[in-house]
């Protein structure tokens, strides 16, 4: 049974390998996002654009998904105590029915944020692409990207890589017991994912013409 004893081996090495790659991505991006992501709206500098990430507005249940909530909040604080002037708000809107960036609008309207001031972005189908087209599309060298810590990681991290002085403010995040490994698993495969974009310069679903803030 030697051969089995070699496919035991390879797979080992394999599961290794896995493990190691996972842990440099998880590092590298971190790494690259220390220093610039802030908890408290006063200690934030200021930056002329916020670049809100969507989520859903509703969970699987049909209720409302707290996550969506606290980036609309924090958003919100960072307009009104003078830390960005505008706000592009970037989300899925691949089908009919579905715009995270309307709804996130109206959300904002609804915490005070000035319809005038609000940018849509309807082709932030996920992280990656929202960051690339905010310099892009939208032409910008400089935002304050708002979403959860784990989210702004890496944000910041392709930012970085596509020259974008990005900072990050964290909205408040969500203490779900039942789904803390599943989330924190997902979360640091996602890790991966992202450094190997940055590598192999993955490009944006959609670009398009050139959109002026302000």
């Amino acid at each position: 049974m030697h051969w089995l004893k070699v496919l035991s081996s390879i797979l080992l090495i394999g599961i290794c390998l896995a493990v190691i790659a996972i842990i440099t991505c998880n590092i590298l991006v971190r790494k690259d996002s220390k220093g610039r992501i802030f908890q408290n709206v006063d200690d934030i500098p200021y930056r002329r654009v916020g670049l809100l990430l969507g989520t859903t507005p509703l969970n699987k249940r049909g209720g409302d998904n707290p996550y969506y909530t606290n980036r609309m909040k924090a958003a919100a604080e960072l307009y009104h105590k003078g830390k960005i002037t505008y706000v592009l708000v970037s989300g899925d809107n691949h089908k009919l029915g579905y715009n995270e960036p309307e709804c996130m609008r109206r959300s904002l309207i609804a915490l005070g944020v000035p319809d005038s001031v609000i940018f849509l972005d309807y082709a932030g189908f996920r992280t990656y692409d929202s960051m690339v087209r905010a310099k892009k599309v939208f032409g910008q060298d400089s935002v304050t990207v708002i979403s959860q810590e784990w989210h702004n990681e890496r944000a910041i991290y392709i930012a970085r890589h596509h020259g974008i002085d990005a900072i990050a403010l964290n909205a408040k995040d969500v203490s779900l017991k039942r789904n803390y490994v599943k989330n924190h698993a997902r979360e640091a495969l996602a890790k991966v994912k992202v450094v190997l974009d940055v590598i192999f310069h993955k490009k944006p679903k959609f670009l398009g013409e050139p959109v002026i803030i302000g």
